[in-house]
């Protein structure tokens, strides 16, 4: 069966260049002190999401982002004055090859606050590539992409964790040279992102207390409403990373089993049958399973206090691979 490769993530933008897919949805201070020491003020501004803009030439990729400060919805009626990349919460999740070089524009638009890019993608000094762009400003950087895998990216301005945690990180899978040896075998391919809110710019809350939300794809509600779809007999791949800023994951597909597992992304770090997939914050892995019953199969973290708070979504499996406008089963 001709592959179906479908990247959904739930309220980010979609788009594609040529053979690499653009789903929506920076590093370190030039002070190499990346410690979170000092406070920040929010600044209560609405603008609205930016599509990125993504040019390849050969192996070198252009990739224009911008930092904004962006109203989200996390919950139904709960919405959230985010930091953002491009609008959206997780940004754009980027799809590139083993051995491009990116080319990075970074376009702060918001009015007040330094922000940054930091690619766990790529190998770079922190001090010359992940610095702060000021408001108002631009910034260019550029590196290689040598590793596969799916990373995080994040905003890494001091305090680090505010920037994180109000919202300002994504995801970049960068495909290997060769692929993955199963990749003949995938039917389905999606995306997604766990990661948590706390309360709104409250830096102590973020320090020491717990996530109000823990999420996929940037709210409690998107995965349930439009379930990731596929049909009896297929194998799907999900692209799983863990934003954080502070907890870990255990991503699990209740009533099946991983069949294949690349830890990180990386097609060497294969494992198989495995039940649960623990992630830290910033770590990703590609996990694959392969569904035979028709029915609804809900993903969680197996942290259930924090599925609880969100993270959950849901895997429908029909004969025809088509929604048929149930709704989802809570878990």
């Amino acid at each position: 069966m001709k592959p179906i490769i479908l990247f959904l993530a739930a309220g980010l933008l979609l788009m594609s260049v040529g053979l690499y897919t653009i789903v929506g949805g920076p590093g370190l201070s030039a002070d190499p002190d990346t410690s979170d020491s000092q406070d920040v003020e929010p600044a209560q501004v609405n603008q609205p999401p930016v599509e990125p803009v993504i040019r390849r030439e050969g192996k070198d990729v252009y990739i224009e982002m911008t930092t904004q400060v962006t109203n989200v919805e996390i919950s139904k009626g709960v919405n959230y004055n985010a930091w953002t990349f491009n609008g959206t919460v997780p940004g754009p999740v980027l799809r590139v090859k083993q051995g491009d070089m990116l080319h990075l524009t970074l376009k702060n638009l918001d009015p007040s606050l330094a922000h940054s890019m930091d690619y766990h993608a790529v190998h770079a000094a922190p001090s010359s590539k992940f610095v702060d762009v000021m408001p108002g400003e631009t910034g260019s950087f550029s590196y290689p992409a040598n590793n596969p895998g799916v990373f995080m990216y994040h905003c890494g301005t001091k305090p680090v964790l505010a920037h994180i945690a109000n919202g300002m990180y994504g995801t970049i899978i960068v495909e290997p040279t060769d692929g993955y040896p199963t990749d003949q075998e995938i039917d389905r391919s999606y995306t997604i992102v766990q990661s948590e809110f706390y309360k709104e710019h409250d830096f102590t809350d973020m320090q020491d207390g717990v996530p109000s939300y823990v999420v996929f794809n940037g709210n409690d509600y998107g995965l349930m409403e439009k379930p990731f779809l596929a049909k009896v007999g297929d194998k799907v791949r999900f692209y799983v990373s863990n934003a954080g800023p502070n907890e870990v994951s255990s991503f699990h597909i209740v009533g099946t089993m991983f069949d294949t597992v690349y830890l990180d992304g990386n097609p060497r770090n294969i494992q198989y049958g495995m039940q649960t997939v623990m992630l830290p914050a910033s770590g990703g892995a590609v996990v694959e399973v392969t569904v035979t019953e028709e029915g609804d199969y809900p993903i969680v973290t197996h942290q259930f206090n924090h599925a609880s708070k969100g993270a959950v979504a849901t895997l429908r499996v029909t004969k025809d691979g088509q929604d048929n406008g149930m709704p989802a089963m809570g878990h």
